[in-house]
């Protein structure tokens, strides 16, 4: 029970769903967590920290929108200068809406970049300086999606932004590799939280164009959805050291459906 013990992590998206789940899990297994989250959900965030602080471990949270580099840079700051170190991070906050993409607004496309995509890189570039000063080496794991192995009707830009978290993550192992830094993504397939709930543009895609359904794929494992705590349990094992020999991976948590 102390796979992480002694390390600090910093989790972005970590007020409820599966941000919270990656918290409680590192907590768990010895961390010392650094949990951001917009200010929208502060009263979760904080839940979020008495979970953990429940658990015996640390908590330090901001209301940093990934969007914000500036925001974020000062909380890893923040919190290196408490812990002395930066072990672990997982670029977790994202968000998930439907539509063909002739028929996407264009800042739904924006936000969707923005969010899913540009607030990974910030969350990199915000944590990378400090776990290199630091000299520890260290583990940065990106939530990506099946959506970033293969891409899903109705979902056009989260399908790129999530291939886009792959490609930056493969850079970022080569570029940090020279600081036994590891870096690498996992991909979800559905989970049970309120970010996947029922959506009634979802709905009607797939009720108008039974192709859809084809497309996504024949899911092998029984039940299809995950649970938040089934890809935590992932990303605890890329962030201790028996992941040690694994960067610029893509690791499915998908129940079989990237590989149909």
């Amino acid at each position: 029970m102390n796979r992480v013990g002694g390390k600090v992590a910093f989790v972005t998206g970590a007020a409820r769903g599966l941000g919270r789940a990656i918290a409680l899990r590192l907590a768990e297994e010895g961390a010392d967590l650094l949990l951001s989250d917009i200010p929208a959900v502060e009263l979760d965030l904080i839940a979020t920290c008495h979970a953990v602080r429940k658990r015996g471990r640390r908590a330090t949270h901001a209301f940093a929108d990934v969007r914000d580099l500036d925001a974020l840079e000062q909380f890893v700051r923040q919190g290196v200068n408490e812990s002395g170190r930066l072990d672990v991070v997982v670029a977790n906050a994202g968000i998930i809406t439907w539509g063909r993409f002739w028929e996407i607004d264009p800042q739904r496309w924006r936000d969707m970049i923005d969010i899913n995509l540009t607030g990974v890189f910030n969350t990199f570039r915000a944590a990378a300086p400090a776990m290199i000063a630091a000299g520890n080496g260290g583990s940065v794991i990106a939530v990506s999606s099946v959506a970033g192995i293969k891409s899903l009707p109705g979902q056009a830009h989260y399908s790129a932004a999530k291939h886009g978290v792959v490609g930056l993550v493969k850079s970022a192992a080569i570029e940090l590799a020279p600081y036994r830094i590891r870096v690498n993504s996992v991909h979800p397939w559905g989970m049970r939280t309120a970010m996947s709930e029922d959506d009634p543009e979802m709905r009607r895609l797939f009720e108008e164009n039974p192709t859809y359904a084809t497309a996504m794929g024949q899911i092998l494992l029984d039940p299809p959805i995950s649970e938040p705590e089934d890809v935590a349990n992932a990303i605890l094992f890329l962030a201790s050291d028996e992941a040690r020999t694994i960067t610029a991976a893509q690791i499915p948590v998908d129940h079989g459906a990237t590989k149909i």
